[in-house]
């Protein structure tokens, strides 16, 4: 397995241990519970927040990270037309996939799409 694969690898795994925890946290804090789709989007939020404050946003385009932001200010029920073009685009949509699979939420939650 390449070194790439391996810290793709270990950064979904990462984030998907801290969603789980940040879950667990705000659960045993006694916040109101929300609904599931806010909850999905919570955790979704945690995941991007700490993928981009670790690997940062270096081959990121402003029309990646724009039309991201838009779907996180909608509470993520936007339909996703977030397409990665760049291999970094890629990777992190992937890696965003897999945190997302496993913070509960389906494959299909993620904004990542390309129509055209």
């Amino acid at each position: 397995m390449s070194p790439y694969k391996i810290l793709t690898a270990a950064l979904a795994a990462f984030l998907a241990a801290s969603l789980a925890n940040g879950a667990s946290t705000a659960f045993a804090q006694g916040k109101e519970p929300q609904s599931w789709p806010e909850v999905k989007c919570a955790r979704y939020k945690a995941a991007w927040t700490e993928a981009l404050a670790r690997r940062g946003t270096r081959g990121l385009g402003s029309e990646f990270l724009s039309r991201h932001d838009a779907f996180l200010a909608s509470g993520c029920t936007t339909k996703g037309d977030v397409c990665p073009r760049s291999t970094e685009e890629l990777e992190l949509a992937n890696i965003m996939v897999v945190a997302a699979m496993n913070a509960g939420t389906a494959s299909t939650f993620p904004p990542f799409a390309c129509r055209k």
